[in-house]
């Protein structure tokens, strides 16, 4: 459903808002460059972070840095489970508004 990113549609983007990519560039660089976290830890993340905002550029591009940058297989299935979990840890909590609805339902249906 998505569109390849081909370098045309890169050069456009580019074309349109020069400074603006010239900025994303830069403030990717800083990110992520080696820190109070190494550069392949902060990818790790990067690869959770995409799966629980499902852009598929953001899956492809940060799992090939990673892997880049050393990571494993196994690693990068971890991060991944991580991601996973935490999707599904968001719905397990929120659980908490649908029972309070029930529940709120329950007393009015008593009244």
């Amino acid at each position: 459903m998505l569109p390849e990113m081909t370098r045309e549609l890169a050069a456009k983007r580019r074309e349109l808002a020069p400074d603006t990519m010239t900025a994303w560039r830069e403030f990717n660089k800083a990110v992520f460059s080696d820190g109070a976290l190494p550069s392949l830890t902060k990818q790790l993340i990067a690869v959770a972070v995409a799966h629980t905002t499902q852009c598929p550029y953001c899956i492809k591009g940060h799992v090939k840095q990673a892997l880049r940058q050393g990571a494993t297989e196994e690693q990068l299935m971890e991060a991944i489970w991580v991601a996973a979990e935490m999707r599904a840890g968001g719905a397990y909590a929120h659980s908490a508004v649908a029972l309070q609805e029930m529940v709120d339902h329950a007393a009015d249906a008593d009244s």
